[in-house]
This record gives structure tokens, sequence and C-alpha cells, in this order.
């Protein structure tokens, strides 16, 4: 699978329908080389023009097929063709990745959190797939927040990371539109601040012991960081080290 241009080629080899609007797509690619957390773009020729938008890796850096969790956007003209694509047919591929949502950027401290809201568990679930969460932090906490139920999705390979790290792994599921047995109800910046995400996970949340990574809508990104800055908490930067580590996400 060659560079064609500026694209790599890539080649559909699965799809999965979670719900009405969100899928799962599944390219075989040589290509790119990425850190868990990062991003590619994946493009179609639609009437003529090269049509890209960026979607996070699903799956662990070096392993294939590489995977994508997307919804589909009403009126959006990529997304709608993605949940068409079926195994044998093509699919661009950028040469090159970005994004900073990368456990290199995050400094060790006892507890990691990692809070995402619908698709932007993706590039979390990337992370979780590497041995480097399990080796810096005593204790990881997987927080996804959603609307309905449906939405909690992959839950097999959280099963399977929850087995893989008993001792370790800390799962809390937010559903904010229905009740949910075992979910959380509300949104995550409110649960920060009243208390009940610390009791749902059994972890401490708190300046001097942990590290949080946000990847969600903005709204939510902006109240947690808020929520989280009202507990001491700062954004993470290489020159001003801090707690916090934030990528908006749709």
């Amino acid at each position: 699978m060659a560079v064609a241009g500026k694209w790599l080629e890539g080649r559909v080899v699965g799809q999965k329908r979670w719900t009405e609007r969100l899928y799962s797509l599944q390219v075989a690619a040589n290509g790119p080389a990425f850190q868990a957390g990062q991003f590619a773009k994946l493009a179609l020729e639609i009437d003529g023009e090269m049509v890209a938008r960026p979607y996070s890796f699903v799956n662990a850096p070096g392993t294939q097929p590489h995977e994508f969790y997307y919804i589909t956007v009403p009126g959006g003209p990529l997304t709608a063709r993605l949940a068409t694509l079926v195994p044998g047919d093509d699919i661009k591929l950028s040469p090159s990745v970005a994004g900073f949502l990368v456990l290199s950027e995050v400094p060790d401290a006892q507890n990691l959190w990692l809070l995402a809201t619908g698709t932007a568990i993706g590039p979390f679930l990337s992370i979780l797939a590497t041995d480097a969460p399990w080796r810096r932090y005593r204790e990881v906490v997987l927080v996804h927040a959603v609307r309905e139920a449906a939405e909690l999705t992959y839950r097999d390979t959280i099963q399977s990371l929850m087995q893989q790290h008993p001792s370790q792994l800390r799962v809390v599921s937010f559903v904010s539109r229905e009740a949910s047995v075992g979910a959380l109800n509300g949104r995550v910046p409110q649960a920060i601040a009243d208390g009940r995400l610390e009791d749902a996970a059994g972890v401490a949340l708190s300046a001097a012991a942990s590290q949080v990574m946000i990847c969600g809508n903005p709204a939510m990104v902006t109240d947690t960081v808020e929520a989280l800055k009202a507990r001491g908490m700062k954004k993470h930067r290489r020159r001003d080290p801090g707690q916090i580590t934030v990528e908006n996400y749709w």
C-alpha cells in the first residue's frame, strides 16, 4: 500500500456499527507511525475533491489494522461516506500524525485519570493498550461520559483491560440523559466538584497525587479544567509543569 501523492493508501478491512450514529472503522495501511493518543487524517475523494478529517487511533502503535472510532455528523460529507464503507474499499490516510495527548508529555504521578466524552475514549484506549500507563502509574482511572447507555461502547475491550490489570484499573461511566445501572448520572465536572467521581473510583484526585488527561467536547473540557483548578491543579506545560493535559474532540 504505497503513498499516492500526499496520501497513504489504505484498505478497509472491517466496520462495526455500534449505534445508529457510532461506528468503528478498521483500515490496513503501511503507516503512519504514531504515539498512542495521536491522530491522523482520513480522506475520501468526494465530488472531485479530497475531503479529510482528523481521527484518533484506537489501536496501539505498531499494531494492525488501524482503528478509528467516529460519529456520523448530520450533513457532514465525510462521515456519511465513511459509514458506507465495506471491506475491500480504498481510503486515504495522511502520512503524518499530530496531537500532544500522549503520555510522553505527561509527568509521573501516583495515579492517572483519563476523562473522555463520547468518541474521545478512542485515544485513551490506544494509550491503555500500551505498557506505559501500567508501568508509570500505580492506579489508572478511565472515565467515559455519554448521553445514552447504548453509547457506552468498547465494553469488551475495557473488560479485558480490567482483567489484565485488576489491581490498577478503575472504570467509571457517566450517562447523562437516562438512568443506567452501574453508571453515574450527570456531568463529569459536577461529579468532581461534589466528590462523586472520587467515591466511584475509590482513588484520590489531587494536585499532589494525580495527572489528568481530558479529551472531549469543548464545553466538557473547559468545565472540567475549572473544576480541577478549584482543587489546586493547573494545565501542564513543559516549562511550567502541572497536572492537566487536554485535547478538544468532536
